[in-house]
């Protein structure tokens, strides 16, 4: 039986990793369907993680984390976790080969994924034209025009990325002020390339069978502008991604928010005595990199205390 379980292999995974190990649970594995590092490897620029300086991406910040975190003797399993559930003190891991681990305790950090904007033409032509990764996909449109729907720190960071490898960038914005960094906004403000359209709102992306041609935007006035562009990416935000935690009878393990989050003490304990959440998918999260890490270590240490307090006494 495992000693703790972590679901996920993101930044608060992969530091729960280091700190169950290190701190001496003999007995962990992280199970991460693909490779370790999280959402955040798809991020053009990181400026904001202490101690890192100079331009790095995201996949550069999160190469090294695995294998600090496997010296210490975690081990990683390459499998999807279909469900999380709990019979007694034990919890049951429900993986996608059909077979069932069981952990004494859990700490899951399964992250957000992006939100889709909900546009006209939005479903038909992902992957043909519109796009939640800048990094991924902006190297196709290098000389070309593109448009970027969003207004908080993600679509900010993305054009000003976008802009060094396009013509120009359309940025769209319902609102006619930005839910980002004073630094970011200012340096979107001083790129020449980067043409502001604000108080609008995406109503169609259209295109033919090559992909996208277009995006038809409307203003606070009600007025209709046609922006011709082969690629949109969008930056509306992300959905927690909370389905390990629902139960056979469609019921969540833990106590939720209704938009889906977890709920967590400032221990991030759940209220399922020996199941910890951590990043993105626990209530009030900020959505950084170092915050998720900071949630991985405290939930590694409490799940010390809660292992250590069940097995001997």
């Amino acid at each position: 039986m495992l000693d703790c379980a972590i679901i996920g292999g993101g930044p608060a995974g992969l530091t729960a990793g280091l700190y169950t190990t290190r701190g001496g649970l003999e007995n962990v594995t992280m199970f991460e369907k693909g490779m370790p590092g999280g959402q955040i490897t798809q991020s053009s620029e990181i400026e904001n993680y202490p101690g890192v300086t100079g331009e790095i991406t995201g996949m550069d910040l999160m190469i090294p984390w695995p294998e600090q975190c496997q010296k210490f003797g975690l081990k990683h399993a390459m499998v999807e976790v279909k469900r999380v559930s709990k019979e007694g003190d034990v919890f049951k891991i429900h993986k996608g080969d059909g077979t069932v681990e069981e952990a004494h305790s859990v700490i899951i950090g399964t992250g957000s994924s992006p939100r889709r904007a909900g546009f006209t033409g939005e479903d038909e032509f992902f992957g043909k034209g519109v796009s939640t990764c800048a990094t991924c996909d902006g190297f196709f449109y290098k000389g070309k025009e593109v448009a970027v729907v969003g207004g908080g720190d993600t679509a900010l960071e993305e054009a000003l990325y976008l802009a060094k490898i396009c013509a120009k960038v359309y940025l769209i914005h319902r609102r006619d002020t930005f839910r980002s960094a004073p630094n970011t906004v200012a340096r979107i403000k001083r790129t020449e390339n980067i043409e502001l359209v604000l108080n609008s709102v995406p109503e169609e992306v259209y295109g033919d069978k090559m992909g996208v041609t277009g995006i038809r935007v409307k203003n606070n006035a009600g007025e209709t502008r046609d922006i011709t562009v082969p690629g949109v990416f969008t930056f509306v935000g992300n959905d927690v991604n909370n389905q390990t935690l629902i139960q056979e009878d469609g019921s969540f393990l833990c106590e939720m928010t209704k938009s889906g989050e977890v709920i967590v003490d400032i221990s991030m304990k759940t209220s399922v005595p020996g199941l910890f959440a951590t990043g993105d998918m626990r209530i009030a999260a900020p959505k950084q990199v170092v915050s998720a890490a900071g949630d991985g270590a405290v939930a590694a240490l409490q799940a010390i205390s809660y292992v250590d307090e069940l097995l001997n006494h």
